[in-house]
């Protein structure tokens, strides 16, 4: 594959970033790429494994000459990154971001975006429960979606050269409204992390079942829970706080969903809950036709050999 971009900067480099640039580099796709990170540590670990070419103390001095910029940072922050790069964006350069909530980040970004530069705002579904530099690897994004959520007036030039890069990553890529998008991740993953979040502080907190049967016993499925539960929490604090009303209409919908099924197992309602079920398990038939997850045992987790 040929070079899109000649220069990237990433601001932010955690798993999305580390991805991003393990994939760009697998594949040639970037001329140079270069990064930032508040913490020392992370930055010096970014250069230790040959992730970026440079790595800048402040984001300013990564974005200088940069024709990709890319906001890996937590959503809450990302107004006043954007603030911070704007006089040093090259003209013609894109920005887009990987941010899970896109209304909030283009009511924080969108204004100190200079005329000249392209804003494009854009999510990859792709994640797991790690973070930090090493957490990355180059196929990440293979078949999931990347989402982008352009601004009206966008120059599409623009626009299919940043598509050009995440498909050449391997991802699948999609456009949607800002504000359609929010209600959909609050749907397919910002409600099911809060229930994660909750239903593992609820097994904290019942004194009924220790601690160690917790931890003993979690091949069920609370261990998916903790799985899901175990992401980033300053990532995620800020998803909920930006993305407020899309999630308190499906947490809505959820518990009154709870509601219904709490009355049918008090009614002993076998017929109710065995048709509830077999609508729901359809969903996850779906899921698996359309590439995003395996029909192996186990939830598609790779059973170790003999000899691990």
């Amino acid at each position: 594959m040929s070079v899109i971009y000649q220069k990237v900067a990433l601001i932010g480099l955690g798993l999305i970033a580390s991805s991003m640039a393990r994939a760009m580099r697998e594949k040639g796709l970037a001329g140079e790429i270069v990064g930032h990170a508040r913490s020392a540590e992370t930055r010096e670990t970014a250069l230790e494994i040959g992730l970026v070419d440079a790595v800048y103390e402040s984001a300013a001095e990564a974005v200088e000459g940069a024709d990709l910029v890319v906001l890996c940072v937590p959503v809450g922050v990302m107004g006043k990154i954007a603030a911070e790069i704007a006089p040093h964006l090259a003209p013609g350069a894109t920005v887009t971001d990987v941010g899970s909530v896109k209304r909030a980040v283009i009511d924080a970004v969108g204004p100190h975006i200079p005329e000249g530069v392209h804003f494009i705002p854009g999510h990859p579904l792709a994640g797991t429960e790690q973070s930090g530099p090493r957490a990355g690897f180059a196929t990440l994004f293979m078949n999931r979606w990347w989402l982008f959520t352009p601004l009206e007036g966008t120059d599409r030039k623009a626009l299919d050269r940043v598509k050009s890069l995440v498909t050449a990553m391997g991802a699948n890529v999609d456009e949607m409204a800002p504000d359609h998008h929010d209600l959909v991740l609050s749907v397919v993953s910002h409600t099911p992390h809060l229930i994660a979040y909750t239903m593992v502080g609820v097994a904290d907190h019942l004194r009924r079942v220790t601690h160690e049967e917790v931890i003993k016993y979690s091949a069920t499925g609370f261990r998916d829970f903790t799985r899901i539960a175990a992401s980033d929490p300053t990532m995620w604090r800020d998803v909920f706080l930006t993305n407020k009303e899309a999630t308190l209409d499906i947490l809505g919908r959820f518990t009154e969903e709870l509601f219904m099924l709490q009355r049918a197992i008090r009614m002993g309602d076998g017929d109710m809950l065995h048709d509830y079920f077999t609508r729901t398990r359809a969903i996850r038939r779906g899921i698996i036709e359309a590439g995003q997850d395996t029909d192996a045992p186990d939830f598609g987790r790779a059973v170790p050999k003999k000899d691990e």
